[in-house]
């Protein structure tokens, strides 16, 4: 999936359980989360990615 020009992956694990993970330039973040539903999950990893795009453009 892409947002923001972003590719990541979101994962079951478990029930209820989420890995994801996204590349900016040459950094991997990576983690999980806990959700029931996958929309929630995806929503999830989008403000993330939000968040190291912001604190990217202030460096």
């Amino acid at each position: 999936m892409i947002h923001k020009g972003v590719e990541y992956s979101v994962t079951a694990v478990a029930p209820g359980i989420w890995k994801w993970q996204f590349r900016i330039g040459e950094r991997v973040v990576v983690g999980k989360t806990e959700a029931k539903l996958n929309l929630l999950a995806i929503r999830r990893v989008q403000l993330r990615i939000d968040r190291e795009l912001k604190k990217a453009e202030r460096k």
